[in-house]
């Protein structure tokens, strides 16, 4: 199930929100070894101090099994702040209808629809796409890995890269921007369906 978190209703889901600091240690931090900001077993980052919106997937026991965040680009975001140098195929995003989403983070646990995409993710994404389109947000930019780039093309939402992928520490990443339509959201969702399907 996907629960939309902001910060008018931040103060009835404290809980998930702790979860979702835990579950952002354990990928970025613990997983992939990136230089992020924790606090104790969390990780929490300026940008957490905004009001941004969060996009949580919650299982039917309340336990969260992914989240991911997103910004306006209208204000301080981290393509902005702090990866400009990725975008060089065009000016750095910054529309009311261009949000930015960062920190995706799915749980180890969460079971594969198939290999290498989890029903956590296609849930994420397809959590992401409804906000935007209920939300009139016509783009989504972001920084991601090679890897996420793989996942997010093998679910039907195509990356346009903004720059060439470089190498950050141990990731190779770029900036990209995706499309919000209708026609993409239901795209994964007959994919995911059919990745149901196929796992039950």
């Amino acid at each position: 199930m996907i629960t939309i978190v902001t910060k008018d209703n931040a103060d009835r889901h404290v809980g998930h929100l702790h979860q979702m600091h835990r579950i952002r240690k354990t990928v970025f931090k613990d997983r992939l070894g990136w230089d992020v900001t924790l606090s104790g077993e969390l990780e929490v980052d300026e940008y957490d101090a905004l009001g941004p919106t969060y996009v949580l997937s919650i299982d039917r026991y309340g336990k969260l099994n992914g989240c991911v965040r997103l910004l306006p680009t209208t204000g301080p975001n981290m393509l902005r702040d702090i990866f400009p140098f990725f975008v060089t195929k065009a000016a750095l995003p910054c529309d009311e209808r261009v949000w930015e989403a960062s920190r995706f983070a799915v749980s180890r646990i969460s079971s594969a629809a198939e290999p290498g995409i989890s029903q956590t993710t296609y849930e994420l994404l397809m959590g992401v796409l409804k906000f935007g389109q209920s939300n009139g947000i016509s783009t989504i930019a972001c920084v991601v890995d090679v890897r996420m780039e793989r996942i997010l093309r093998r679910a039907g939402w195509q990356l346009e890269r903004l720059g060439p992928a470089q190498r950050i520490g141990n990731t190779i990443a770029m900036a990209g921007q995706l499309q919000v339509s209708a026609q993409i959201l239901r795209q994964l969702e007959a994919r995911a369906g059919l990745a149901h399907a196929a796992a039950a």
